[in-house]
C-alpha cells in the first residue's frame, strides 16, 4: 500500500504522452532571452507559459510580489605592486554584494588558502577558520572558490575589507552571496553583506596568488563594485489541476525561470519540464491536486519567489501539501547518472523507484542541501528532488570538469555557455517521464508514498555519530529513548497501513497521519530558525540542533565554552525528544493535532 513502486493503469499512458514538441519550443524561446528577476526578458518567458496554461484550459494565477533583489552590473580587481605598476583584471561581483559606488575598496591583499569543492554537497562549505582572523583584518582578502555566503559571511566577521574569489575555471561562475534567504526581514537584515566581493577566473586569480607571493606582503589591490539591489516587483505564476478525490490535497511542483544569461540547462529545461507535466497532467486528472510554480528571484534574491510563497501562504501548505518537488536542470548533456539525488529520507523511496522505473539507473541518495528552493523546510513538508540527472564523478574528470551546481555537471553552469548545446533532447525526455512517474505516485497512490521508518533510521544514525563525538561529554540517552519508541509504533503503523487493503477510510486516517509526521520531524532534521521562519543560507547538518556535540572535544572540559555548548545541546535534545513523542502518539493513532 505505501511501496513507492505503486502504480495505476494511467501511469504508463500517462508516461507515453510526455514528448518533447512544446518544452522544446519553450526552450528555444529562452536563448534570446537574459532572464534577471522582474526584467522584461523573464516576463517574456513567463508570458509565454502563462499563454500556455491559457490554450489548454488550466486555471493559473500570476502573482507580482515585491522583493529584495539584485542584479550585478560590473566589477574590476586592480593589483598594485610595490613599485607602483598596476594591473587591472577583469572581475564579476556576484547578486546582494555592496556596490562601491564607483570608487576602489584598497587594501593590502593576502592569500588565504582554500580549496575548490569538490562535489555539489561541498559547494556551500565555507573552509575558512576562525584562527585565520589575525590574517585577514584589514586586508583585501584573496581565496579560492566560488563567493558562496557562508564563505563571504565568515571573511567579514574575521574583518577583512573585500573579497576577491578564484574561480575553479577559465570562466566566471556568476552566483549570489548572501546568507538572508528570501526578502530580508527585522532578524535577518543585518546579515546583509556588507564588504564588496569580486570574483576572477582561475588564470587571472593564479597570476594573483603568485603575485602576492611575490609582493612580500606589500602588493596592494583595489576592488570596485556595481550592483542594482532594491526591491522590485517579480512574476510568480502558479497553475492548478484539481484532484477527483482528494481536491483539498496537493503537490507542489516547481522551478525557477529566473537565469545568469539564458540559463538553457539552469533552468530552461526545468521550466519546460513543468510545462510539459501541466499539459499531460490536465488530460489526467489525479485523485488528489498538482499545483505548479515557476519561481522568479532564485538568482538573484536567495529564492525570494519561493520563500515569498512559503510567507503567503504558510497556512494552506501546512494544512494540505502532501510534499513538494523541485525541478532544476533536468535534461542536460552527457548526464547519464542520477547520483546525489537530493529528497527528504521518507521521501527517498518514491524518487528512487521513479528513476529506476523509467531509466533502469540505479539512483544515489543525497541529503538536501540549503539551498535549490527548498524554502519549505521550516514549514515540514517532505520534498524529492532537487537537481535531476547530472555526469558521474568519474565523467566529470575524463573531460576535466570541476564541481558546479547544476547544468547535469556541465561547467557552463552560471556562465555565459549555458546555450542551447547544454540541453540534451533524449535525456529531457528521459528526465521528464521520471518526473511525471514520480508525481503521478504521489498524487495518485492511496496512500501516500513516504516512509518515516527511513527517516527515523536516518536519525539513529546521527545521533550515534553525535553520541560517539560527545563521549561521555554530554549523554543523549533520552533522545535515543524517545527514538526507539518512535521506530516501533511506525512499525505497528505501517503494518496496520497493509492491512487496511486499501479502504477509503484507512488511507485517510494513515494520510493525515503522514502529514502530521512530515511536520514534526522534517523541521527537526533541516531547521533551526521557528515554523514560521527561514534559516540562512547556510549548511544545516543533520540533527542541527545535537550538531554541537561534534565540536565538544575542542573545549576544556567545564570552561567557559564548555557550558555554553551543553546548554545549547540541552536544548536541542528537548525540542528532538519533544518532536519524537509527538510523532509516537501520531503513529499511534493518538495525535494531538499540535504537529
Amino acid at each position: 500500500m505505501v511501496a513507492a513502486t505503486w502504480s495505476n493503469a494511467d501511469e504508463e499512458r500517462l508516461r507515453a504522452e510526455v514528448a518533447l514538441d512544446e518544452p522544446w519550443a519553450f526552450i528555444e524561446l529562452c536563448t534570446g532571452l537574459t532572464r534577471l528577476s522582474g526584467s522584461v526578458d523573464e516576463r517574456r518567458a513567463f508570458d509565454h507559459l502563462a499563454g500556455r496554461l491559457t490554450t489548454w484550459g488550466i486555471r493559473h494565477e500570476l502573482h507580482e510580489p515585491e522583493c529584495f533583489i539584485s542584479w550585478p552590473v560590473s566589477a574590476s580587481v586592480t593589483m598594485t605592486s610595490p613599485d607602483g605598476a598596476s594591473r587591472m583584471l577583469a572581475a564579476k561581483t556576484p547578486a546582494m554584494s555592496p556596490s562601491t559606488g564607483g570608487a576602489a575598496v584598497e587594501g593590502l591583499a593576502v592569500h588565504l588558502p582554500s580549496r575548490y569543492a569538490r562535489g555539489t554537497d561541498d559547494l556551500f562549505a565555507s573552509g575558512i577558520r576562525s584562527d585565520d582572523g589575525a590574517r585577514v583584518t584589514g586586508k583585501v582578502v584573496v581565496t579560492e572558490g566560488l563567493p558562496m555566503p557562508a564563505k563571504v559571511a565568515d571573511l567579514q566577521r574575521l574583518g577583512a575589507v573585500a573579497a576577491v574569489f578564484v574561480s575553479p575555471g577559465v570562466r566566471i561562475h556568476e552566483g549570489i552571496c548572501t546568507t538572508i534567504w528570501g526578502s530580508p526581514d527585522l532578524d535577518s537584515a543585518g546579515r546583509q553583506p556588507r564588504i564588496p566581493v569580486a570574483e576572477v577566473n582561475r588564470p587571472d586569480g593564479e597570476a594573483l596568488i603568485a603575485a602576492i607571493a611575490a609582493g612580500g606582503g606589500d602588493l596592494r589591490l583595489g576592488v570596485v563594485t556595481e550592483l542594482d539591489t532594491r526591491w522590485r516587483p517579480i512574476p510568480v505564476l502558479v497553475a492548478e489541476i484539481a484532484g477527483t478525490e482528494e481536491p483539498e490535497r496537493f503537490a507542489l511542483l516547481h522551478g525557477h525561470v529566473d537565469s545568469w544569461h539564458v540559463g538553457i540547462g539552469d533552468n530552461a529545461t526545468g521550466n519546460a519540464t513543468l510545462l510539459e507535466l501541466a499539459r499531460v497532467f490536465a488530460h489526467h486528472r489525479p485523485r488528489r491536486s498538482l499545483r505548479i510554480a515557476w519561481w522568479s528571484g532564485h538568482s538573484h534574491g536567495r529564492y525570494a519567489g519561493s520563500t515569498w510563497y512559503a510567507d503567503t501562504f504558510a497556512v494552506d501548505l501546512l494544512a494540505h501539501c502532501v510534499a513538494h518537488l523541485n525541478c532544476d536542470s533536468p535534461g542536460c548533456r552527457w548526464a547519464d547518472t542520477f547520483d546525489d539525488l537530493e529528497s527528504t529520507e521518507e521521501a527517498w523511496p518514491l524518487a528512487e523507484a521513479a528513476v529506476r522505473d523509467v531509466s533502469g539507473v540505479q539512483a544515489i541518495w543525497g541529503r538536501p542541501a540549503r539551498a535549490g528552493d527548498y524554502s519549505f523546510m521550516n514549514l515540514g513538508l517532505s520534498a524529492a528532488f532537487m537537481l535531476s540527472s547530472t555526469m558521474s564523478e568519474a565523467a566529470r574528470a575524463e573531460r576535466g570538469y570541476y564541481a558546479v551546481g547544476g547544468c547535469g555537471g556541465n561547467i557552463a553552469w552560471h556562465t555565459e555557455d549555458d546555450t542551447l548545446e547544454i540541453a540534451d533532447r533524449d535525456n529531457l525526455l528521459r528526465d521528464m517521464r521520471v518526473y511525471a512517474t514520480a508525481v503521478s505516485r504521489l498524487l495518485n497512490a492511496p496512500v501516500l508514498p513516504l516512509d518515516f521508518r527511513r527517516t527515523a533510521d536516518g536519525f539513529a544514525q546521527t545521533l550515534g555519530r553525535y553520541q560517539a563525538a560527545a563521549d561521555d561529554r554530554f549523554d543523549f540517552a533520552p533522545a535515543f529513548e524517545a527514538l526507539a519508541a518512535l521506530r516501533v509504533a511506525l512499525d505497528r503503523f505501517y503494518v496496520e497501513i497493509e492491512a487496511t487493503g486499501g479502504d477509503s477510510a484507512g488511507a485517510e486516517r494513515a494520510n493525515a497521519a503522514l502529514l502530521d509526521l512530515s511536520r514534526l520531524l522534517v523541521p527537526v532534521n533541516y531547521a533551526r530558525e521557528g515554523r514560521f521562519r527561514q534559516d540562512p543560507a547556510m549548511d544545516v547538518p543533520p540533527l542541527p540542533d545535537l550538531a554541537p556535540a561534534l565540536t565538544l572535544g575542542e573545549f576544556a572540559a567545564g570552561s567557559h565554552d564548555d557550558r555554553v555548548a551543553h546548554q545549547s545541546l540541552t536544548r536541542g535534545q528537548n525540542r528532538l525528544v519533544w518532536a519524537l513523542h509527538q510523532a509516537a502518539k501520531v503513529a499511534a493513532g493518538r495525535g494531538d493535532g499540535t504537529a
